[in-house]
């Protein structure tokens, strides 16, 4: 059996609370689609083993960034569509959906999947583009990678986790908490300001780039990602699928970064206490340091630094060709 798209919901996604119900019912009228729903991140394996049986065309993702993490993690590593693993699209959904903006997919979920079925009825092959993988472990032999394409860290890190555990409760839209975050960060970083209902100052933490050197101190912002439509996803003069980006923590560097990057110059020119580096392997130390992959929190213990690498191109399927 063969069937053009297959869809994986998370009925336990934040975004799935208002939209599955639609998701549902354009499924119902599109018998083409088979949708597949998952109750806990755990049960993606058999969900997977599951998809792979029907050889769909096109595998569409419907959750939050920890769904898709799960879902290209057992993508990659579980196996279980051989060497025919389909291009991946991601529905808008969840708090950020910064894949699924790089990918093309932006404003009403069942437009980008009417989209998609509409493109699983052609050729498509001028929307197929490749993407390498973040693959986070703790450095132990062993330990199975967790993959995934945006990881914060350091004061972004926490900034994240003060929006998700401070912001989000209040009930407000994700838009607002995410502007307020802004502000409370700009405040507590440029102003001095110091209160417990701001972001907690960032940890320090090292950070090793095998072909770079290494880089030690506080810094305001930390990113490595393998996502193209970030500002700072040009850095010509290294080699590497992993984009690196650290801030120092002071409000000099952080406006020199703002600068730099609304000039077009983030990665072309040097800029002082910020970093633009490309690489194939990253490592980050540091006491209890918080970073985020993908929505996922993961902690850098003495003695168990986080290690990044990169991952073999994965097929995606772009929206806008």
């Amino acid at each position: 059996m063969s069937i053009k798209v297959a869809l994986l919901s998370n009925p336990r996604s934040t975004g799935n609370k208002s939209l599955l119900p639609r998701i549902r019912r354009y499924c119902a009228e599109n018998p083409g689609i088979f949708h597949y729903e998952v109750e806990h991140i755990d049960q993606i394996d058999e969900a997977m083993a599951t998809i792979a049986r029907v050889r769909p065309r096109i595998l569409v993702i419907n959750g939050g960034d920890g769904t898709v993490q799960a879902a290209l993690t057992e993508l990659h590593l579980g196996g279980h569509f051989g060497e025919n693993i389909p291009p991946v699209a991601v529905l808008p959904n969840g708090k950020t959906n910064l894949i699924a903006l790089d990918l093309g997919a932006h404003g009403d979920s069942i437009a980008a999947l009417d989209q998609i079925v509409a493109l699983a009825e052609t050729d498509f092959a001028d929307h197929v583009v490749a993407r390498e993988l973040i693959s986070l472990t703790d450095g132990q032999v062993g330990t199975r990678p967790v993959l995934g394409m945006f990881l914060g860290g350091a004061g972004l890190a926490d900034s994240i986790l003060y929006c998700r555990h401070t912001l989000y409760p209040t009930g407000l839209p994700n838009g607002l908490c995410h502007v307020l975050t802004a502000f409370a960060v700009l405040a507590s970083l440029i102003l001095r300001v110091r209160a417990k209902f701001l972001p907690p100052q960032p940890s320090p933490v090292r950070v090793s780039l095998r072909r770079e050197g290494q880089l030690q101190g506080r810094f305001a912002f930390l990113i490595v990602t393998t996502l193209e439509k970030l500002l700072f996803a040009n850095a010509p003069q290294a080699t590497g699928s992993l984009r690196f980006l650290a801030v120092d923590q002071s409000p000099v560097s952080l406006i020199r970064a703002l600068f730099a990057g609304m000039a077009g110059k983030l990665g072309r020119d040097r800029v002082s206490g910020v970093y633009v580096e490309r690489g194939d392997e990253i490592q980050i130390d540091g006491d209890c340091s918080s970073v985020i992959l993908d929505g996922e929190i993961f902690q850098a213990r003495p003695g168990f630094p986080i290690v990044l690498r990169s991952t073999e191109p994965m097929t995606f399927l772009r929206l806008a060709a």
